[in-house]
């Protein structure tokens, strides 16, 4: 974050904003240690090397895309398997990003590249929340966001991966996975497409139980987008409760 410089960085810290988003992300940031630390002991498991498991960690940042990816390694599933699979998991930033822009297309391009490795999903939902327009003090209130979630993210993954063998194998931490994805999820539905798109994701996804390489991910995604699509192009008057 020194890409804003010392001093404008120490601004940001010490603006009540700041100290606001950490308050407004403490309660979602609970998911996120679900998660982090449900990621870390499947990549401590998963054999492969410490090095690549701790960059994973710290460089990828995404949750979905490490749990979904992580079984389709190991399975040696093709290389594009793989990697058609982490984009359309990771394709919902795209539509983030066209409502970041709003508010941070003006500044400089490494300061947007750093906002947005930090941009994670409940950073997205509760700053949306605040602030349905830009306002002076948003940057502060972002940072306090997403600095505590990502942090709560590193420290819970590194748990996990280093705490792996600890953990009993019978622990069921899937299922702990599951609850924390549908936390974060929830608070994104609110309004009959998203429903929409909730239900055809879940029900190609629970149809596709059994597919190989965990192809019914992908399915489910792109059953998903079109069904988005449908609901707010073809048919508008869904949108309205």
């Amino acid at each position: 974050m020194a890409l804003f410089g010392t001093r404008s960085l120490r601004s940001l810290f010490t603006h009540p904003g700041f100290a606001e988003g950490v308050r407004a992300i403490a309660g979602p940031a609970l998911g996120t240690v679900a998660l982090g630390l449900v990621t870390g002991v499947a990549m401590a498991r998963s054999g492969l090397p410490l090095g690549a498991v701790l960059a994973m960690s710290l460089l990828v940042f995404a949750s979905a895309s490490q749990l979904a990816c992580l079984p389709m390694i190991l399975a040696g599933a093709p290389l594009w398997v793989i990697v058609l699979t982490a984009l359309m998991l990771n394709v919902r930033f795209v539509v983030f990003s066209a409502h970041w822009r709003r508010y941070f297309g003006l500044l400089p391009r490494p300061q947007r590249l750093g906002l947005a490795y930090l941009a994670g999903d409940p950073v997205y939902v509760r700053f949306m929340q605040r602030y349905p327009r830009r306002a002076p003090d948003q940057l502060a209130y972002f940072l306090g966001l997403a600095l505590f979630n990502w942090a709560a993210w590193q420290a819970a993954s590194l748990a996990g991966i280093f705490l792996a063998d600890a953990i009993p194998p019978d622990w069921d931490l899937r299922f702990i996975g599951v609850l924390a994805l549908l936390g974060l999820a929830m608070p994104m539905i609110a309004d009959r497409p998203s429903w929409l798109v909730a239900a055809v994701a879940g029900a190609i996804g629970w149809m596709g139980q059994g597919w190989p390489f965990g192809l019914q991910v992908i399915a489910a995604i792109a059953a998903a987008m079109a069904a988005g699509h449908w609901a707010e192009r073809r048919a508008p008057h869904i949108a309205t409760p």
